[in-house]
């Protein structure tokens, strides 16, 4: 099994900020996105965008996957933001609103028009309900298109929803997305906790992130930088079980045996395919 390169947090860092681009080079978080979108205002896009690309082409943030959040299609920044992504060269792009595998191919046309280095991957970003009922197709649409993340605050505007404990209104959502990206073989990064004070909440909310099924969570403050790398990393427990599951499978299987049991259950394949993973997030993280 090839092991998977962790993006249990994933932070958003505010490109005009030139402190915070800075700080970044130090923060425990598996991924970072160099934002030229929300968190930049409208006439201070331009120098953003110069601080950003220097900043991801600089190769001095370790073993940190490095982004670039662009601004949305059709808005003005677009195209000299994807530009300059190009020729910075990240470990990948992330595009907001994108709404349809059209969006994605148009995406991957003008970054590679533009020469971004084949390594440099497309992030889509599922903010509406559109987007939702198209993510399948959206993730397929390129194999340059590795990651589909979740903007749980657009989506929950754009759903006329509220922002509740246990997230009731976008588990439908959540899951469709899940869906998508598991048929396709993406990851899947859920969305933001607002709250930065309220860390019991973000802890909650990052728990059931990694019960449904997400690879990682989007964080907008390096406070939530510890809590979710540790829900998001199997316990010793699971991966001290994880390796008697193998163990125990490949004993019976050199046997002959057709049954395996390990405290007391059942061991079928799927709870192999289960354990190595397990173990192969563990390892990956361990060698950052």
């Amino acid at each position: 099994m090839t092991e998977p390169r962790p993006r249990r947090s994933v932070l958003y860092m505010p490109g005009a900020n030139e402190r915070a681009l800075e700080k970044a080079r130090t923060l425990p978080t598996d991924a970072l996105i160099l934002d030229l979108e929300d968190s930049v205002a409208p006439d201070a896009k331009a120098g953003a965008r110069k601080r950003v690309a220097a900043a991801a082409a600089s190769g001095e943030y370790g073993p940190r996957e490095v982004t670039i959040r662009v601004n949305a299609p059709g808005t003005p920044w677009h195209t000299e933001d994807l530009k300059a992504a190009a020729e910075a060269g990240p470990d990948a792009v992330v595009v907001p609103k994108v709404d349809s595998a059209d969006t994605v191919r148009r995406i991957v046309a003008a970054l590679e028009a533009g020469g971004a280095p084949d390594r440099t991957a497309v992030w889509a970003m599922i903010e509406t309900p559109e987007a939702v009922f198209e993510a399948r197709a959206i993730a397929a649409a390129s194999e340059r298109l590795t990651v589909l993340v979740l903007g749980t605050n657009d989506l929950v505007k754009e759903l006329r929803a509220e922002h509740v404990p246990g997230r009731a209104p976008l588990l439908t959502a959540l899951s469709l997305v899940l869906l998508a990206a598991r048929v396709t073989g993406k990851t899947v990064l859920d969305g933001v906790y607002n709250d930065v004070q309220d860390l019991a909440g973000f802890e909650a909310e990052t728990l059931q992130s990694r019960q449904l099924g997400f690879d990682g969570k989007t964080l907008i403050h390096p406070k939530q930088l510890e809590p979710c790398n540790r829900i998001f990393t199997p316990t010793d427990a699971e991966v001290d079980r994880s390796r008697r599951i193998i163990a125990a499978f490949e004993e019976a299987t050199s046997q002959g045996r057709g049954v395996v049991t390990v405290d007391g259950r059942m061991i079928e394949n799927l709870h192999v395919d289960e354990a190595r993973r397990v173990l192969a997030v563990v390892e990956a993280v361990r060698d950052r």
